[in-house]
């Protein structure tokens, strides 16, 4: 007797699995047109939310279309490592567990690393069983894999050896407490109410000085010069000479440079190769010091007078 209400659980219960052991999934047999999507692989930080499902709706159609066509279709499986922000996981855990991370050997924290990634994966796997997903499973793949391992390292030193990708010092987001790098789109910007700082930096054979303005007092100790801007009629006469850097008490240039804004602040910028502004980088390209200069690896004040 038929139930008065559709019933879902009771209908597609046991049909996936079913589908996934008869192969219904599976490329490979080479009886048409080749078709191939690549998922984009989730990271195994957590779980799949409603844009997964969206963009993957879109992709099973699509699929399955081409299937129905007679194309030899593959929809590729795979998830990503999510290198930082699973570290950042897999040490947030530890420490809930009273276990410092970087107490334990490379190896050990391995092994967490690997049984979050089977955790999570294990969740994600779930989720796509749940849409239905037409995957080919047989092929899925993981970033860390040693095949997808091997061709980035090749791709990379290929690339390098060709002159095409480079080692350069360039201002970056740092994370001091996992010591890496991190991408624009991990960094959570929030704007802080600051101070100018009126700093007074002697010209060298002169009793006049060039009066800094900076919210950024405490990198001074890295200053390779000082720019104000050539049109600026306040400092032009003093380019060329140097000035002494407060406490340090060493000898830089003064440089003339059309960023040096004579509007903001008493138009005169300290550049520092470790500072927020890219127009300084590009002042001091030809003076650019060690990027430790001011900060040690835990971004804490690094200074030797």
């Amino acid at each position: 007797m038929l139930e008065k209400k559709y019933n879902p659980k009771e209908v597609e219960k046991g049909k996936y699995e079913a589908w996934k052991e008869q192969g219904y999934f599976e490329s490979g047999k080479k009886s048409g047109l080749p078709f191939t999507i690549v998922i984009p692989p989730p990271n195994v930080t957590g779980k799949l939310h409603l844009g997964h499902a969206w963009d993957t709706t879109l992709q099973d159609i699509i699929i399955r279309y081409k299937r129905m066509k007679g194309y030899d279709a593959l929809w590729l499986p795979g998830m990503d490592h999510a290198g930082i922000a699973t570290q950042a996981k897999v040490d947030k855990k530890l420490k809930e567990e009273g276990i410092d991370p970087r107490s334990m050997s490379r190896d050990e924290w391995l092994k967490r690393a690997w049984a979050w990634k089977d955790e999570y994966a294990e969740n994600i796997h779930n989720q796509w069983a749940k849409l239905g997903l037409s995957l080919d499973y047989s092929k899925e793949r993981f970033t860390l894999d040693e095949g997808l391992n091997k061709a980035v390292r090749t791709v990379f030193v290929k690339l390098y050896e060709e002159g095409l990708i480079y080692r350069g010092e360039r201002m970056i987001n740092w994370d001091p407490e996992a010591k890496t790098a991190l991408s624009n789109e991990e960094v959570i910007y929030k704007d802080v109410e600051g101070a100018f700082y009126h700093i007074k930096y002697p010209i060298v054979g002169s009793e006049d000085y060039l009066d800094v303005a900076t919210t950024r007092p405490e990198t001074m100790f890295g200053d390779t010069a000082v720019a104000v801007n050539p049109s600026d009629k306040r400092y032009q006469k003093y380019i060329g000479k140097k000035a002494i850097l407060p406490i340090v008490g060493r000898e830089i240039p003064i440089i003339g440079d059309e960023h040096a804004d004579p509007d903001k602040g008493t138009g005169i910028v300290k550049t520092t190769p470790n500072g927020t502004n890219p127009v300084i980088i590009r002042v001091i390209k030809d003076m650019i010091m060690a990027v430790n200069s001011i900060f040690n690896i835990k971004r804490k004040e690094n200074v030797v007078c």
